[in-house]
């Protein structure tokens, strides 16, 4: 399985990489002080559209069949993965419906229906992985939201297939932990869902999600942290300019300040995976 994620993550990198944002990968230095870890912060906050949904969208879209592509795609969300969408269909001239409620908000709702999630998909979000590959030398830890499970699972697919020893992280707002539960069980189940600030991870995993039996063989250990603890480490990610960084995006710092003793001395890359708080669907200008 390892060996077919390396191909297929570089294989999409090959697709995306003329358009998509090689994004920084930067050594923080006041975290790692703070922390006692090397940290680092991997900004797809800052990718095209605000968030990593890029990356697999554009794969999707470029893997298409010349009739297929004809033939247009439908899709529902009104977050992250809609804005993602909506540019790679534009980029590549392929027809899209884009279904919305009529209670759309200006912000993401918090639950997020999404087109269905394939390998492609996944192989796309890979490709965040691909590129902490070369930017990070020594990695050991990668802490990653998780909310459907594509990016965690494309990251550590990619990695792993690398280096097994790499520990994959997965984090979830303790409010809205479909996907620990479900690992917990042994099957997809479901929970009783409270309100969470981290809205672009929220809500159920698909039943018969490729994405739960890849979190479940790939994905090292999970940690659920609180809404305060989230707020915190958003307020941390977007002071002093570092962001753009919404509350799921700052899952993976809140995951690793609810316990940084397991991290110490150890070199850490935090996956900052959005930045669209209160962003409207609009043209990002590229």
């Amino acid at each position: 399985m390892l060996h077919d994620f390396k191909k297929g993550v570089e294989r999409a990198y090959r697709r995306i990489r003329d358009e998509v944002l090689r994004t920084d990968c930067a050594l923080d230095p006041e975290m790692s002080r703070a922390q006692g870890a090397d940290i680092r912060i991997k900004w797809e906050s800052r990718q095209r559209t605000g968030s990593f949904k890029l990356r697999g969208a554009l794969n999707k879209v470029r893997s298409l069949s010349a009739p297929r592509a004809a033939a247009g795609l439908v899709s529902a969300s009104t977050g992250n993965h809609g804005l993602a969408m909506c540019w790679a269909a534009a980029r590549e001239d392929v027809p899209l419906v884009l279904f919305l409620p009529e209670t759309v908000a200006r912000h993401k709702l918090d639950s997020l229906k999404r087109f269905p999630v394939l390998i492609e998909v996944v192989f796309g979000q890979g490709t965040v992985g691909f590129e902490i590959a070369q930017q990070v030398r020594d990695v050991q830890d990668v802490l990653v939201p998780v909310g459907g499970g594509g990016l965690a699972a494309g990251i550590a697919g990619y990695l792993k297939s690398r280096d097994p020893g790499i520990r994959i992280i997965g984090v979830e707002p303790a409010a809205s932990s479909f996907m620990t539960a479900s690992i917990r069980a042994g099957r997809i189940v479901s929970i009783a869902e409270k309100p969470t600030a981290a809205d672009g991870v929220a809500g159920g995993i698909e039943p018969g999600s490729i994405t739960f039996d890849l979190c479940r063989t790939l994905i090292d250990d999970w940690i659920e942290v609180t809404e305060g603890a989230i707020r915190e480490a958003e307020a941390v990610l977007n002071e002093g300019g570092r962001g753009p960084v919404e509350p799921a995006g700052a899952l993976a710092l809140a995951g690793l300040m609810s316990g940084p003793e397991r991290f110490q001395g150890r070199s850490v890359v935090l996956i900052a995976s959005g930045g669209n708080s209160g962003r409207a669907f609009a043209n990002d200008g590229a």
